[in-house]
C-alpha cells in the first residue's frame, strides 16, 4: 500500500488538476463539474479509475440478478456500469450536486431505470438490501461502518478499492501495475461470513468455535477428549475445518450447521446446533 505521504502527495496533484479542469468546464458549461479532492461530510472526493470499477465488478462477479450499492458514491461511475451491465443498484452520496450529476450521468447511458441515486450519510443508510458493496472509502470510514457489513446477508460480497477494515484479510485480491495504473490500483473482495462462534453440539459430541472475520478456530470434544481443529474458515454460510484425519464441511442457517465429514475416504453427514446464541461473533478480538 502508498505510504501517507505517498497518497498526500498524489491526492494533492490529483487536487490541482481536478480544480483547474473542473473551473473550466463549469465555466463552459454553466452546470456543477466535480472537482478532484473536493471536500464532503466525511471523505474528499477523488474517483476510482475506470479500469478499476471494471476489476471490482469483475472480481464480485457482477450479474444482473445483483443489487449493487456504493456508499459516498461520488458521480456514480460505480453505479452506472454495474447498471450497464444489467445489475440494479443504488449510490448514496451525501452532496446533493454529486447526486444530480449522477442522475444525468445514468439517464445519458440510458440505465436510469436501473441505477437510482440519493442524497443521504453513508452513516445512516440502510444497504441491507445490496448483494454487493462497490467502495472507495478510507479506513475510518471503513472501521465505522464494520459492524453494518457484518450484519449484512451471509454471503454478501463487498469489493473495495484500495483501502480496508483493520484486521479482515481479503478473500481475493489483485492489482495493477505502474505500467498500467498510477494510483488507486488495489482491488480487495471480502465474502461477508455467517456468525459461528459459541458451541455446536452433534451426537458425537460437541465443536466450540471462536471468530475472527472469515477465521475460524476452537475445539472439538469428543468421548471426553479436545482435539483442536485447524484450517478453519468461513466463506459466506459455508464452513470449512480440519481434525487428524477428517475434514468438516457444512452450510451454516443460523443455529444449526448441515454438512458431511471426509475421512479415511468416507463421507458421512453431520449436523449441529448451537447453544446459547452469542451476542458478537466476528471482529471482536
Amino acid at each position: 500500500m502508498n505510504s501517507p505521504r505517498a497518497i498526500t502527495r498524489s491526492l494533492l496533484v490529483l487536487v490541482l488538476a481536478g480544480i483547474s479542469v473542473g473551473i473550466a468546464r463549469a465555466q463552459a458549461t454553466g452546470q456543477f463539474e466535480p472537482k478532484v479532492g473536493q471536500p464532503g461530510k466525511d471523505v474528499v472526493w477523488v474517483p476510482t479509475p475506470q479500469m478499476i470499477v471494471d476489476m471490482m465488478l469483475d472480481m464480485a462477479k457482477v450479474t444482473t440478478q445483483d443489487f449493487v450499492v456504493d456508499l459516498g458514491s461520488g458521480d456514480g461511475r460505480n453505479i452506472i456500469t454495474a447498471a450497464k451491465r444489467g445489475a440494479r443498484g443504488r449510490g448514496v452520496e451525501y452532496n446533493p450536486d454529486m447526486v444530480a450529476l449522477s442522475q444525468r450521468a445514468a439517464e445519458k447511458e440510458g440505465v436510469s431505470g436501473r441505477a437510482t441515486f440519493v442524497e443521504g450519510d453513508m452513516f445512516a443508510a440502510d444497504f441491507r438490501d445490496a448483494t454487493v458493496l462497490a467502495l472507495f472509502l478510507l479506513p475510518d470510514n471503513l472501521n465505522k461502518l464494520r459492524d453494518k457489513f457484518l450484519a449484512l446477508k451471509p454471503g454478501t460480497r463487498i469489493v473495495a478499492n484500495t483501502f480496508w477494515i483493520d484486521g479482515w484479510s481479503p478473500d481475493e485480491q489483485a492489482e495493477l501495475p505502474d505500467t498500467e495504473c498510477t494510483d488507486w490500483c488495489k482491488v480487495m473482495l471480502f465474502v461477508v461470513p455467517a456468525r459461528v462462534e459459541g458451541t455446536w453440539r452433534f451426537s458425537q459430541g460437541e465443536v466450540t468455535l471462536e471468530q475472527q472475520f472469515q477465521a475460524v478456530s476452537g475445539t472439538l470434544t469428543e468421548a471426553g477428549r479436545t482435539t483442536p481443529i485447524s484450517k478453519g474458515r468461513m466463506t459466506g454460510d459455508q464452513i470449512t475445518f480440519s481434525l487428524p484425519g477428517a475434514e468438516y464441511r457444512g452450510r451454516v442457517d443460523g443455529d444449526r450447521i448441515d454438512g458431511t465429514i471426509t475421512s479415511a475416504g468416507q463421507v458421512s453427514a453431520w449436523t449441529a446446533t448451537r447453544g446459547a446464541p452469542q451476542a458478537r461473533a466476528t471482529g471482536a478480538n
